[in-house]
């Protein structure tokens, strides 16, 4: 197998781009920012030059792409969701994990039906209508099958307003065919699998024991992913088990065989740096440690590399520092989280007991929202393009030539109208009103915004779930 996934990541190409590179020019770095403009993204040898950047000028070039690429495709919307973990038993090793199996300083949870429902019941109390469901890899703990049931739970949910969770994306193990084939037909969204890091020995060293130690199978479960009808994967690193811009090309080379072969490539990039997680001694020593500038260059970069893949970004950052990379290409952001079973029923984000690592921000929805709107940006729950099909090579084909805007800005202007009837407090409920009213004028359709407009009205009578 090893031969097969050399074809997706070639290891020993990658680090000669890196180690041939060095500092650029200012021709070299303006030739690859104007190719970035373009919007058909990125080659692994045009981003190592970007990734080779030293000097502030050619850096503030490279943020000024990034910020205007975002803003052609994604406008100004950010997509909110929450993650859902529903049991913390793990069979793997990893040594940066709060989660592995020789961690004896955490209390082990695998959450019953009854208690799934009531987490989801907190967190549509909060807003939410999007979440992320995960679990650690224990199939005596906690089988697939309980994974599917708990999906249907999820979704059985109504909280106090009829509101209930209209997409749950999730990252779960890799899986078998078959697996993977029921979990494509559990109305899920995104499935995502990390490959946390993308050098092979580093990997080998990272996860000593369990079924996770299997580098190759973990990085082929994307294909299989699409081969067994998920339309939408979702891939990611964890920055600072390696060189931070290897990893940056590794997934930029994964995206594009994906692409190649599957006839389209992730949907969403993932990109957290390792925090401290109890029990995880490696955490509190990170080995490529990764700082808050390469960090804003990790997301810019990318950003001009795969200009139609979602980045998201977890509430593992400092507020800060999320509110600096916004303006660089993050298009979904978590909000609220909780990192253990059972979680969200705990006052505060640290009285868990049971995380599988350290949050920086800690706000509450609510806090993250009002300071998102203040920032100019508009707060999406949006599910209408999962729920209408518009997903994988469907929602490429309207993606790249720019007609998913007529779609996303729509969507997301019902939706925050929605969190301002039935949760906003009074001063997010002005400052959202006056962004919405600020936004109609954005969406490049009469009829669209005409009927948008329409919408709005019908949310304010007691309608929901209006969407394009």
């Amino acid at each position: 197998m090893k031969t097969k996934t050399n074809k997706i990541i070639n290891e020993d190409y990658l680090l000669s781009l890196l180690s041939s590179a060095g500092k650029p020019s200012d021709s070299e770095v303006q030739k690859v920012l104007d190719r970035a403009m373009q919007l058909k993204g990125l080659s692994p040898k045009e981003a190592a030059v970007l990734l080779n950047i030293a000097d502030t000028e050619s850096l503030d070039r490279l943020y000024s792409v990034a910020n205007a690429i975002k803003n052609l495709i994604y406008g100004s919307r950010l997509v909110l969701f929450a993650p859902l973990y529903i049991s913390n038993y793990c069979s793997n090793s990893c040594l940066y994990c709060g989660y592995r199996r020789e961690n004896t300083s955490i209390e082990r949870k695998c959450l019953t039906i009854d208690q799934i429902r009531s987490e989801v019941e907190i967190i549509l109390s909060w807003g939410h209508k999007r979440i992320l469901m995960l679990m650690g890899e224990h199939p005596g703990r906690c089988s697939f099958d309980y994974f599917l049931e708990s999906i249907r739970a999820a979704y059985s949910v109504k909280d106090s307003r009829g509101n209930s969770i209209r997409r749950i994306n999730v990252e779960v193990p890799p899986l078998n065919d078959e697996e993977l084939s029921r979990l494509s037909r559990a109305g899920i969204g995104t499935y995502t699998v990390f490959q946390e890091t993308y050098h092979r020995q580093t990997y080998e060293k990272m996860h000593p024991a369990g079924e996770k130690r299997d580098y190759d199978r973990r990085l082929e479960t994307m294909s299989r992913a699409l081969e067994n009808g998920i339309n939408d994967v979702g891939i990611g690193a964890l920055f600072g088990l390696y060189d931070w811009r290897f990893e940056v090309l590794a997934l930029l080379e994964h995206a594009g065989y994906l692409d190649r072969i599957h006839g389209v490539g992730p949907h969403t990039i993932s990109v957290p740096r390792i925090e401290p997680a109890s029990g995880a001694p490696l955490s509190e020593n990170i080995p490529y440690p990764v700082s808050d500038e390469d960090f804003k260059k990790i997301v810019a970069v990318l950003r001009c590399s795969v200009p139609y893949t979602g980045i998201i970004l977890s509430t593992r950052e400092p507020a800060v520092l999320r509110q600096e990379v916004f303006e660089l290409g993050v298009s979904q952001i978590s909000a609220g989280s909780r990192t253990a079973p059972g979680g969200y029923g705990n006052s505060r984000p640290d009285e868990a007991g049971a995380g599988q690592f350290s949050l920086n921000d800690t706000r509450s929805v609510g806090e993250v929202i009002k300071s998102v709107i203040k920032q100019g940006y508009v707060p999406s729950f949006c599910t209408g393009c999962y729920r209408l099909g518009r997903v994988g090579e469907d929602f490429m084909d309207l993606a790249k030539p720019g007609q998913i805007k007529l779609h996303c800005l729509p969507n997301a202007l019902s939706t925050l109208k929605e969190y301002l009837v039935d949760y906003a407090d009074g001063e997010t409920k002005r400052l959202g009103e006056k962004l919405i009213n600020e936004s109609l004028d954005k969406i490049p359709s009469p009829g669209r915004r005409k009927k948008t407009e329409e919408y709005l009205k019908e949310i304010e009578n007691g309608k929901r779930d209006l969407y394009f």
